[in-house]
């Protein structure tokens, strides 16, 4: 990974403590890994909101928009981001594809590679002597838990930074379960 598109990331978030908020926005499996990052970022005292939620509030100008998309091509996350760029706001993206449109977009990018889209060569013997190895995974699963694991790990790095323990995380989680 691109240690520096990392810490620019990592900066950005940083970046909304105090009046700023984060707005994450993904679909289909990738919008879970958002969700369980907004969590996170929640447990850590961010003003945290998932796009589309009846209870999430207006962009304003500076606020930063998370856009996890493999493909970095998909409707929904594309136009949110389109969006967020019109009202002023910082876009981050994590995808496999950095010169996708929301790669284009985005200020931060992200790069965690995974097999978004299906082999073109079907042909199993073309594939050996070419050396082309599809994963046992389907789809955007590798990126999909590549995303997720990372998410967590850049969890860890800005508790790390902002001086947080678990037990500081631990009275933010839930307590309505």
């Amino acid at each position: 990974m691109d240690e520096g598109a990392v810490d620019r990331l990592a900066a950005a978030i940083l970046r909304t403590l105090g009046d700023r908020s984060i707005f994450v926005v993904g679909a289909g499996r990738s919008g879970l890994v958002a969700r369980a990052f907004a969590m996170r970022l929640m447990h850590l005292g961010f003003s945290v909101h998932v796009v589309g939620e009846t209870t999430t509030p207006r962009m304003d100008p500076g606020d930063l928009l998370i856009v996890i998309s493999g493909s970095g091509e998909t409707l929904y996350p594309s136009t949110i981001a389109r969006e967020a760029k019109k009202l002023g706001g910082v876009i981050a993206a994590i995808t496999s594809y950095p010169d996708s449109t929301i790669g284009r977009l985005a200020d931060v990018v992200v790069t965690i590679r995974g097999r978004i889209k299906p082999e073109t060569t079907t042909d199993y013997e073309s594939r050996q002597i070419m050396g082309i190895h599809e994963p046992l995974t389907p789809l955007g699963t590798l990126f999909e838990l590549s995303t997720m694991i990372f998410c967590d790990a850049l969890v860890s790095e800005l508790a790390s930074r902002l001086g947080k323990t678990e037990e500081d995380i631990a009275r933010r989680h839930a307590s309505l379960e």
